[in-house]
């Protein structure tokens, strides 16, 4: 592939936070899964449905109240601020709603299995998610995070890859934030990945591994990749289909009942806020300048959970969000413990296993700068299996 890159000058992206603690790692350094469960306190384990219920009610009473006030605004030309302020609020409290119907997809709301789909379908729906079909794929990128070729969120383009087992590409993002500097490039990336991310991943399988081809989590068949929804998975794609029409059908009839200003502003911003939560939260849970993808030899279930970075989010997102973003490293490992069980379990694996537990200390803001400004190709390491973020 011609590119005005020369690959001779590309060089590792400088460090993060994480002081390349991720990168000195080897698979000897990683704990087995059962090593891990040993320092787990034994309740951390267990789902007590009463709570997650309570937590659910927390939201859904949350949520209410924003949409109260949000009723409450006039739909004028002088409140659009106003309004661009109620977006981003409603649309922060409802990530709470997304991350729970997140641990019903897991087995991790109840042991009630019925009222647990139940619960992660309706939710879900609601968000216009297609539950089962994100179950699927979302257990797929838990099996294989950081896979370079399996992994399906966030698998990078490689320099000198070769397209088939590897995203090759690279060397034209690189030339890319060559040409057009680092801040116009930063900003580029933000708005790719923030506004764009979500709904091109549902329909065309952007940032998923090569392995499973352009998929979409509407339409489990052709022109579509069929290979991400195997035995009995296509027909749950076209349950979850089912959940997001007759959303569809309520949102249709809302805008001819009261107006599409009224559905656009109490609905839809709120809900492009949530998918810019959701991509942030992935985005920074599994992508750092310190953290490298994996080839098969160096690749293992643990090994890839370990790689997930945990962050400071504060303690009103902590709070709104379930603590989905400051003990995710736990949550790749067991991901059947509740989220009121994660933080004493992050504790057990921060010190049992402080020299591969990952935490970045850096400020949300300037790690997503920093990584919409470093990573942006990977070249596989010399000798290894393992694939490094390069800047030019």
């Amino acid at each position: 592939m011609d590119s005005p890159v020369d690959l001779r000058k590309t060089k590792n992206a400088p460090s993060s936070g994480l002081k390349n603690k991720a990168l000195k790692l080897s698979m000897s350094d990683i704990p087995s899964r059962s090593e891990v469960r040993e320092v787990i306190p034994r309740k951390c384990f267990s789902r007590q449905t009463n709570q997650s219920i309570s937590y659910l009610l927390q939201s859904i009473f949350i949520q209410t109240l924003v949409v109260i006030i949000g009723i409450s605004i006039p739909l004028t030309q002088n409140m659009v601020f106003i309004w661009f302020i109620y977006a981003i609020i409603s649309g922060t409290t409802a990530m709470g709603l997304w991350v729970l119907a997140h641990e019903c997809g897991h087995g991790a709301f109840s042991d009630n299995k019925r009222l647990e789909t139940i619960v992660g379908y309706i939710c879900h729906s609601i968000l216009l998610v297609p539950y089962f079909s994100w179950q699927r794929s979302h257990s797929v990128h838990h099996a294989f995070t950081n896979h370079i070729t399996n992994g399906e969120t966030h698998v990078p383009l490689v320099v000198n890859g070769n397209g088939i087992s590897e995203k090759a590409g690279g060397e034209n993002d690189l030339a890319t934030s060559i040409f057009l500097g680092k801040y116009l490039f930063g900003i580029l990336q933000l708005i790719l990945h923030l506004l764009f991310g979500w709904p091109a991943y549902l329909l065309f399988g952007k940032t998923g591994g090569p392995k499973y081809g352009t998929t979409n989590h509407f339409w489990p068949t052709s022109p579509f990749s069929k290979k991400l929804w195997p035995s009995i998975w296509a027909r749950k794609v076209w349950l979850s289909d089912w959940g997001i029409a007759v959303v569809l059908i309520g949102l249709l009839i809302w805008a001819f009942k009261f107006g599409i200003y009224s559905v656009i502003s109490l609905y839809f911003a709120p809900l492009l806020v949530v998918n810019i939560w959701l991509v942030l939260y992935t985005w920074l849970h599994h992508t750092d300048s310190d953290v490298p993808h994996l080839g098969n030899a160096d690749f293992s279930y643990m090994r890839g959970a370990f790689l997930s970075v945990d962050r400071p989010y504060g303690k009103c997102l902590d709070f709104l969000h379930h603590r989905i973003g400051s003990t995710h490293v736990i949550h790749h490992i067991e991901p059947t413990i509740p989220h009121y069980h994660a933080r004493e379990a992050t504790l057990a694996i921060k010190q049992s296993f402080p020299n591969v537990y990952l935490y970045n200390p850096t400020p949300i803001h300037k790690s997503l700068w920093h990584i919409a400004t470093n990573c942006i190709a990977v070249k596989k390491e010399e000798g290894t299996q393992r694939y490094l973020w390069q800047k030019p």
